[in-house]
């Protein structure tokens, strides 16, 4: 049986620290409800002395998501009596509440920081511990910036407040200072000698991004040790962030092999978590990054997309699933070879012979150069298109004049009646509105919605800049939900109005293509 790992979520503390990110209590309260259901081991829910509003949400939290004893609740205090109290009254609500204090170790906190003697600090921490004990049996306590402090004074700190009371150890990389072999080495001398001085007492560790290994540390502390780790969702938090937890546990979850260590996290709420915290704090996922990066799982490469069809493992390693999204994407762009154009193709149930589809695929090249990125109705119209051209009967015409193109599009932006009017052609007809909005989009998109013959909600809009410069290239990114089922797209354009009609269009395409083809293929 492999070792279980608790996981300590602080995303509404640590990671509400990032400048902007600030959460009421509702939206405080739809995360917590979220961390629930992924399963996470604590929530550490905020810092209750800094604010009344605050000390509310704590309270909000540890009341209506600490209701069962499975999860528990906890907030963050200095080692003085005002905050430890402030903990207390806002979480002992929960059914299975902690009380989390931290105080500094290393030189520079304890003699620049609070400019006490060692003696001092650590006196206070004895004092600060005892205290809470009094108050709950659960007490975490934090040496915060362990990672550069000594280590026979870090060691005498953690051995006076477990015998003080303390029933969890945590170990913070403060300023992301810490490389991976020395962190484990620190961890493992820890280990080593708090298991030896009691065995119930949990040695748990806090690692920041400012080098880049915050992940890597929690890792190679785990490897080593380490019982818990502390993380955030995204891996948001102070400055460069915290280690992120969909990281951590997909990487114990994928090489188990190595780690010998599991978790009880819930892996198929992972993009739906990420995806609220994401919204909620106004905080973008880097494209790019791992786990819940939109690019995650979406190949463009051609060798790559090959490699995938022929087998997956060729360069996947997690299954997209397992995390609660659909499936990987094979996105179409210029990049992509003959194999990805044909097998999507395929997929739409058009055929057409090696010769025809060579021709189509040059086509497609010229449209992926100038579109960027190419959708299945796409597809629909490149062949039909060659087929019109070449005086070839097509049994395509009709699914190609089932999509929307837009034509033509015009949008006032000013403070008193935004307004839109928009062309778009089906097919043979040409179809025209003009409404007016609270705004330039939502003037757009409710004339596109005059046009087109489905009613969906946009649950979201995005954009972006993906060049800089005069003419620049601005990304739009909309998510829509129809009949119970979201669809995203997306769409470029030095227009970032036009990108965001042809997104909008594309969206729209979309789901008429799952309406031709069968269902069964997809």
């Amino acid at each position: 049986m492999t070792r279980k790992i608790w996981l300590f979520d602080t995303t509404l503390r640590d990671g509400e620290q990032v400048p902007g990110a600030k959460l009421n209590i509702y939206e405080k309260l739809e995360v917590a409800h979220q961390l629930k259901k992924l399963q996470v081991d604590i929530i550490e829910a905020g810092f209750p002395a800094s604010s009344e509003g605050d000390f509310q949400s704590v309270k909000q939290v540890a009341t209506q998501i600490g209701n069962t004893s499975d999860i528990m609740i906890t907030a963050l205090a200095r080692a003085v009596k005002g905050d430890i109290d402030a903990v207390y009254n806002a979480v002992k609500y929960a059914e299975n509440p902690m009380i989390h204090m931290v105080l500094g170790t290393s030189d520079i906190h304890v003699e620049k920081k609070f400019s006490k003697s060692k003696d001092q600090i650590l006196q206070i921490g004895i004092d600060a511990v005892k205290y809470a004990k009094t108050l709950m049996p659960q007490v975490q306590y934090s040496t915060e910036d362990a990672s550069r402090s000594d280590f026979d004074y870090l060691w005498s700190t953690i051995e006076a407040v477990i015998k003080a009371g303390a029933t969890m150890i945590n170990v913070p990389d403060t300023v992301g200072w810490a490389v991976p072999e020395q962190f484990g080495e620190l961890v493992y001398k820890l280990n080593d000698r708090i298991k030896n001085m009691n065995p119930d007492v949990l040695l748990s560790v806090h690692c920041h991004n400012d080098l880049g290994m915050a992940t890597a540390n929690t890792l190679q502390a785990i490897k080593n040790g380490a019982d818990k780790v502390e993380c955030t969702i995204n891996g948001i938090g102070e400055r460069a962030g915290n280690a992120a937890l969909e990281e951590v546990v997909m990487a114990l979850s994928t090489r188990g092999d190595y780690y010998d260590a599991h978790t009880t996290i819930n892996k198929k709420e992972i993009m739906n978590t990420s995806k609220i915290v994401s919204s909620l704090m106004g905080l973008d996922v880097q494209v790019n990054k791992a786990i819940t990066g939109d690019n995650a799982f979406a190949h463009s490469s051609g060798i790559h997309q090959d490699g995938l069809l022929k087998s997956r493992d060729a360069y996947e390693i997690i299954h997209p699933t397992e995390i609660g999204l659909d499936d990987m994407e094979l996105v179409l762009t210029a990049r992509s070879g003959r194999h990805a154009v044909r097998n999507a193709i395929q997929n739409l149930t058009i055929d057409i012979t090696d010769e025809q589809f060579e021709a189509v695929f040059k086509d497609f090249l010229d449209l992926a150069d100038a579109k960027k990125e190419v959708y299945d109705h796409d597809l629909f119209i490149l062949v039909d298109n060659y087929l019109h051209r070449n005086n070839e009967a097509s049994s395509f015409m009709q699914q190609a004049e089932s999509f929307y193109v837009l034509d033509d599009l015009q949008v006032i932006s000013n403070p008193i009646f935004p307004s839109a009017t928009v062309q778009v052609s089906k097919g043979d007809q040409v179809r025209k509105a003009s409404t007016v909005g609270t705004g330039p989009i939502d003037a757009l998109y409710t004339a596109l919605n005059e046009v087109v013959d489905l009613d969906f909600d946009v649950m979201e809009y995005k954009i972006s800049s993906v060049t800089r410069g005069k003419e620049a290239l601005g990304k739009v990114k909309i998510q829509v939900k129809y009949e119970g089922k979201t669809y995203i797209a997306k769409a470029t354009h030095t227009d970032v109005i036009r990108a965001s009609a042809e997104a909008y269009l594309n969206a729209v395409n979309t789901i008429l293509v799952e309406q031709i083809v069968p269902s069964t293929i997809f």
